[in-house]
């Protein structure tokens, strides 16, 4: 999957004694230079002289208090994170042998954010005390999970980047949870969720620089064995390393700076993954010089990052550190998968097998049974919720016999918001079972490639730039999506929409897009609320427009996929084969993927960014029809359906008279399948 000398440690010669200067040297001015810019952006204008004059002679004034007390304790505590984040990125891609690891790829970052906002929630006297040990406790379960996922030392790193994907999608949604049902309690943390640098005291550099710095030079000692721990695990023996010791030493190291930052200033991505081979790129990979040089680079890009932030204060109000990291790592993600697909035999066709029926079982009664489910779906989502009704009471009102209140709240409001719900299941899933094919990876669905993310900025835009259009967000939905697909396969169609390539480039999309949902969400806060239960996927309040816009959609759209069906199943063989079978493949996937962007970007407008349906539907359908794409498309479509109103259904009901977002609740049903089924593809490659 990837070049030796990605990771691996490149011999010292004179010829590369410049290098190691320049890199040096170019870090140290770039890293003064936005240390002494980052003292003057602020609400209040301070000039550079005033600056220096505070940090070498305070005098009693507002413009040295304002300096000592709230702008040099963020400008150290951004040095102090983007060191932390930088080092522990490199200590895990060796550790992993996997360029694509870091912090934010292996969930570290949403771990600890999600255990951390639990413990604020209902520990809050514990955390303000002790909040390592959470932020520790979720960091460790993500990177153990995301490791497990991927296949351990055999993952790939398009396995890695999924698996991490998978895992802070759930944690996440189990995030905006907690978030949405306790507004009071965390009320004015989706800024710091963001990731900022935000500081009114010493106190978060006097908890965090101990740990830091310590588990930086403990890192700096370690040089030699992680140079070792580098080349071939047989070697890496025979050299006397216990290896299995210092993976696991040095994996603790890199999740416990880690966790010292999310604990104090949120989750912040990318820095881990860009630092690192922005030096590696230099060609210096020993780790003598490879570490000093990333905690340099990386508290450079964090603390310019923050400057970035806060040049706009005075206009836009102050944005997220974190937004901004991950807005330019998006792009330094798409550019590495693309350097990765370099190092690709010509024959890795980057499917990945998750097998198919285990037995075989009628296609008639499989539908039959389904067809049963939705209708007792039915009925239980129209019976039941603050007030029950019985089904005789259901029944004598679609005979036009019932009581006029309950003819009104089973026909205004719980019926259309079950029809939005079942037709976005529809949507979602046959757009994950078309983009399964047309990536030829059974991890991809509408959120993986990004067009959810796209939807989300563009709904998002229209819904906080834009208030008084609120009634146009389903076409702003439907053109971010396109915009993002877009971006996808223009960026692949150079590798031959390699399937490979497109995911990782659609992850990279996905995270600028959320990057920028954060930001606009920051700059209209007093809509933040609205915005996370939107995000968070929800069919609340949805009536008959809903069902209006989708249903068009699905009944135009549903039939073209259907008809696909043939081509779609030749895709599943090599491109060399497909292409001898007389197939455009290229044409084919592009088409396929084009329906099943509209599909996703038409049920997002509806209900919001509703995961995992695109994952579970189509697995499940795979599972019990094999690889027959006509059958599979139909029996997706009915499962989504089930499913997202099955969701709905526990949402409304299990804490009366709050209102879980059915996305979450999907996430919840959701995550232990998601689970076994990567267990399943790493048993099936190997």
């Amino acid at each position: 999957m990837f070049t030796r000398s990605d990771i691996t440690p490149a011999t010292s010669s004179p010829r590369g004694g410049w290098r190691l200067f320049l890199m040096l040297g170019s870090g140290f001015v770039a890293l003064l230079v936005l240390t002494f810019v980052s003292l003057t952006q602020g609400m209040a204008d301070i000039s550079l002289r005033s600056v220096i004059q505070a940090i070498i002679a305070p005098q009693d004034i507002s413009d040295h208090h304002m300096i000592q007390g709230v702008r040099l304790p963020r400008t150290v505590m951004g040095l102090l994170s983007g060191a932390a984040l930088a080092i522990a990125g490199a200590l895990m891609q060796t550790v992993t042998r996997n360029p694509l690891a870091s912090e934010t790829t292996l969930g570290v970052n949403a771990g600890a954010y999600f255990f951390v906002v639990f413990g604020m929630v209902f520990w809050p006297s514990f955390l303000h005390d002790h909040p390592l040990p959470f932020a520790m406790a979720g960091g460790i379960l993500a990177a153990v999970t995301v490791y497990f996922m991927s296949g351990g030392r055999k993952g790939t790193p398009v396995r890695v980047a999924l698996s991490g994907m998978i895992v802070t999608l759930v944690y996440s949604s189990l995030t905006s949870a907690i978030i949405l049902f306790n507004e009071e309690t965390t009320n004015g943390i989706f800024l710091w969720g963001s990731g900022s640098l935000k500081q009114n005291d010493w106190s978060g550099v006097e908890f965090s620089w101990p740990w830091i710095v310590a588990g930086i030079l403990v890192s700096f000692f370690m040089a030699r064995q992680l140079d070792v721990l580098s080349l071939h695990e047989e070697t890496a023996k025979s050299l006397g390393q216990k290896v299995a010791k210092i993976r696991l030493f040095t994996m603790f190291i890199a999740i416990l700076v880690t966790c010292v930052s999310v604990s104090v200033v949120g989750p912040i991505g990318f820095i881990g993954l860009v630092a690192p081979h922005l030096v590696r790129l230099s060609g210096i990979t020993q780790h003598r010089w490879l570490l000093p040089l990333c905690a340099i680079w990386g508290a450079a890009l964090l603390v310019g990052s923050d400057t970035i932030a806060r040049m706009f204060i005075n206009h836009y109000g102050e944005l997220p550190a974190g937004a901004i990291t991950a807005a330019i790592g998006g792009p330094w993600l798409i550019w590495l998968a693309l350097r990765v697909s370099r190092s690709m035999s010509a024959g890795t066709g980057g499917s990945m097998s998750v097998g198919g029926a285990q037995r075989k079982v009628s296609y008639p009664l499989i539908v039959s049974t389904l067809a049963v489910l939705l209708v007792v779906v039915w009925m239980l989502s129209l019976s039941s919720g603050n007030l029950y009704l019985p089904w005789t009471e259901i029944i004598a009102i679609f005979m036009g016999q019932g009581n006029e209140m309950y003819s009104q709240l089973v026909l205004e409001l719980r019926m259309p918001r079950l029809l939005t719900a079942m037709l976005a299941g529809v949507a979602l899933a046959i757009s994950g079972s078309l983009m399964q094919s047309a990536v030829r990876n059974p991890l991809a669905d509408p959120q993986i490639v990004g067009v959810t993310s796209g939807a989300g900025v563009g709904a998002i835009i229209v819904l906080l730039v834009f208030p008084q259009l609120s009634a146009w967000m389903p076409l702003g939905a439907v053109a971010g999506g396109i915009i993002s697909a877009a971006i996808v396969y223009a960026v692949s169609w150079r590798r031959e929409l390699n399937p490979i390539i497109l995911t990782l480039v659609g992850i990279a999309v996905s995270a600028a897009g959320a990057a920028l949902i954060n930001i606009l969400i920051v700059h209209s806060m007093i809509l933040a609320a609205p915005a996370l239960t939107w995000l968070a996927g929800s069919t609340y309040g949805r009536g008959w427009m809903e069902v209006g816009r989708l249903l068009p959609a699905i009944l135009v759209l549903a039939p073209i996929a259907w008809w696909l069906g043939r081509r779609v199943d030749l895709l599943s063989f090599n491109d060399e084969s497909s292409t001898g079978l007389g197939l455009k493949v290229r044409m084919t996937r592009l088409s396929v993927a084009v329906i099943a962007v509209l599909l996703a970007s038409a049920a997002v407008a509806s209900v919001g960014a509703v995961g995992f349906i695109g994952l579970l539907a189509p697995h499940a359908a795979s599972m019990l029809v094999g690889p027959h794409h006509r059958r599979a498309i139909v029996v997706s479509a009915m499962l989504g359906a089930v499913l997202l109103a099955a969701s709905d259904l526990l949402g409304r009901i299990v804490m009366i008279p709050k209102d879980i977002p059915a996305g979450v609740v999907v996430a919840l049903l959701g995550s232990p399948y998601l689970f076994l089924l990567m267990f399943r593809s790493n048993r099936s490659s190997q």
